[in-house]
């Protein structure tokens, strides 16, 4: 039976003074907000990223054996500046998306197991918005940067062709079009390991392709590995007109779940038509009013209170939290997911939060997907590459319908 008001109290209280579990709860919290920290830290070791020069390490074709799209360039030939440099957005400081430039700068150099991209799109995603303006300050504390951002080009999600590949690339080869993650998306040309990519499908352009991977990966894995859903459970997505929204819809229905999703007005018949059995305008009704319940609900919007959702889930139900936003400049918006990861052993509900993994399993499982046709890209703007401050600009906002991609 689920504990009473005055237990949880009794246990809370035991556990707020219990600084080992303060301790790996805030720990916990660090890494739901910085979201990829490991991942660049493991890649600003890897690749040597600086700030002085961008990428410590730049394509030198005589420093290794690669093969390489322009047979005439490798050939013995010197290499003109055209074919070591590329036009990528830069940020030297942190700040609004002024401190954006677009600026001539060295290609990315490839390791032994990297793949060298010529990139045609990159994807757009909230996260960019906080390593460019260093907010909250434990994005700088947690391996970003603290006076300035390590590495100078933003950007993850990316679609594009092989240039050239290191010698340990068995997967690809030059003239492959490929998607997935890298380092550097907004810009010419991007690394990235090898398995962090995957062949494009065939049925999307390269602009589809670059808004798959990171919202895609956040979706499946909160749905799939937190939230457990199974087929026949009624699973709501909360800001189910978002990125990561109109993934979770189509994920949840393709895993057989009655998916709800949540919405403004003008976002309805956008999330009616990728999928989902019932739309609530948030509006004009109330999804936690008791007409239903759920057996997960998948928050992607960041700002309810506690309370509200555990309201709306059933009494062995699953709250997955998604990212959080708001908050104040030091640790963001902490409370609700601190006070979710302190409540969750105490009550009936499973409340949970988590970032999502860049794998090569999940990125082959979205593919699937795509080509099952259970997964179509959102898209709600382009831009082009000397616009990627407006767009991250727009991101920002919190108002896009899908993804917002950027050209090359």
């Amino acid at each position: 039976m689920e504990a009473n008001l005055a237990d949880i109290a009794r246990n809370a209280s035991q556990v707020l003074l219990n600084p080992a579990t303060l301790v790996a709860a805030f720990v916990a919290w660090v890494a739901l907000l910085t979201g990829t920290v490991a991942r660049v830290a493991e890649s600003v070791e890897h690749y040597g990223l600086n700030r002085a020069g961008g990428s410590g390490r730049y394509l030198n074709k005589g420093s290794m054996n690669m093969t390489s799209n322009h047979d005439g360039a490798d050939a013995g030939g010197p290499a003109t500046e055209g074919e070591t440099t590329m036009r990528a957005i830069v940020q030297d400081k942190y700040g609004s998306t002024n401190v954006l430039e677009l600026q001539e700068v060295a290609r990315p150099e490839i390791g032994e197991d990297d793949v060298l991209i010529r990139v045609r799109a990159a994807g757009v995603d909230p996260g960019v918005w906080h390593l460019i303006t260093g907010l909250p300050y434990l994005v700088r504390l947690a391996g970003y940067g603290i006076r300035a951002p390590k590495t100078r080009v933003r950007g993850s999600d990316v679609a594009g062709t092989v240039e050239a590949v290191g010698p340990s690339v068995t997967r690809f080869q030059p003239g492959d079009e490929v998607f997935g993650t890298c380092d550097g998306a907004f810009a010419e040309y991007a690394s990235a390991r090898e398995e962090r990519l995957a062949l494009k499908p065939a049925t999307l352009t390269f602009e589809q392709a670059a808004a798959v991977a990171t919202s895609g990966f956040t979706a499946l894995q909160g749905l799939r590995d937190r939230g457990e859903v199974q087929a026949g459970q009624k699973v709501l997505v909360i800001g189910a007109s978002g990125g990561v929204g109109t993934s979770a819809v189509q994920i949840a229905r393709a895993f057989g779940a009655e998916v709800t999703g949540v919405c403004s007005t003008r976002n309805v018949d956008l999330v009616r038509s990728i999928g989902a059995d019932h739309v609530i305008d948030y509006t004009r009704d109330d999804f936690a009013d008791g007409a239903q319940s759920y057996d997960v609900i998948l928050d992607t919007a960041g700002n309810r209170p506690l309370s509200l959702l555990r309201r709306a889930l059933t009494r062995r139900g699953t709250l997955v939290i998604v990212g959080a936003e708001g908050g104040g400049r030091w640790i963001g918006a902490v409370g609700r997911t601190f006070k979710a990861l302190l409540l969750s052993p105490f009550v009936g509900q499973s409340l949970r939060a988590f970032i999502s993994k860049e794998t090569g399993d999940d990125l082959d499982a979205l593919k699937q997907l795509v080509e099952a046709g259970q997964l179509a890209p959102v898209i709600d703007r382009t831009y082009a590459l000397n616009e990627a401050p407006e767009a991250i600009a727009y991101i920002a906002e919190g108002h896009a319908r899908g993804k917002v991609v950027v050209t090359v």
